[in-house]
This record gives structure tokens, sequence and C-alpha cells, in this order.
């Protein structure tokens, strides 16, 4: 069975999916951009503002779902400018201090015309 995570703590969907998935014991989240979850508009202009915020977010899915930072097991992170990339990894090694497998891309745009954005898989105990 499959349970929705939903949090005021973090933006609301601008769409139609949910904030994460849990199946089983394992948490899918969705990709989480800058926004702030009080207002909804976008956080910071430069990659670390929004990277912060972003981790932000991704940390109250991960609470919702009743997990953390030190169970995610895959992460999957999307850059605006890969210029960008060094940048972001200082604010990314912050919070992933458990070295989860990765992939991060370089992609055209990103919702909101944000600099970044980051999805989890995580597992609960």
């Amino acid at each position: 069975m499959l349970k929705v995570v939903n949090t005021s703590k973090a933006p609301a969907a601008i769409g139609p999916y949910s904030q994460g998935i849990i199946l089983k014991n394992i948490l899918f989240s969705s990709g989480q951009i800058p926004a702030s979850p009080e207002t909804g508009k976008i956080v910071g202009t430069d990659i670390t503002a929004q990277a912060e915020q972003v981790m932000e977010n991704v940390k109250a899915i991960l609470d919702e779902a009743g997990t953390c930072f030190e169970n995610v097991v895959k992460t999957t992170c999307f850059l605006n400018d890969m210029a960008d990339f060094a940048e972001f990894n200082k604010v990314y090694e912050k919070y992933f201090v458990s070295k989860p497998a990765r992939s991060c891309v370089a992609v055209k745009a990103l919702p909101k015309n944000v600099l970044c954005e980051v999805e989890v898989i995580a597992e609960i105990q």
C-alpha cells in the first residue's frame, strides 16, 4: 500500500503529484525546488541560497516521512548550469554527510526558472 507524504513545512506540489510517496519502508520524494513553504516564492538568487532552501525543503519531507538525511540512499540533482556544480556541492555535502549514491545533471530549464532541484530515495527505519 502506498502512503502519500504531505507537509506544510515544504512547498505544496505545483502540479498533479505528491511531495513524496512511501512504499513499504522506502520514501520516494518529488524534486524540491527553492520555494518558500509559506509563500511559494523562490528563495535566493544565487546557487548557494537556492541550494540551502532546497535542502531545507528536502529535510521537511524526510521529517514528515519519519526518516532523515543519514537514511538517504540515492539523490538526483538537477542544475540549471553545471558551472554551479562546485558551489552546489558545498551546500550538498553539509546535509548529505553519509554520501548517498547520486546523479547530478545540467538541464535546459527547471520549474519557475530556479537554479537547482533535488529528489531523494530514503529508507525509513
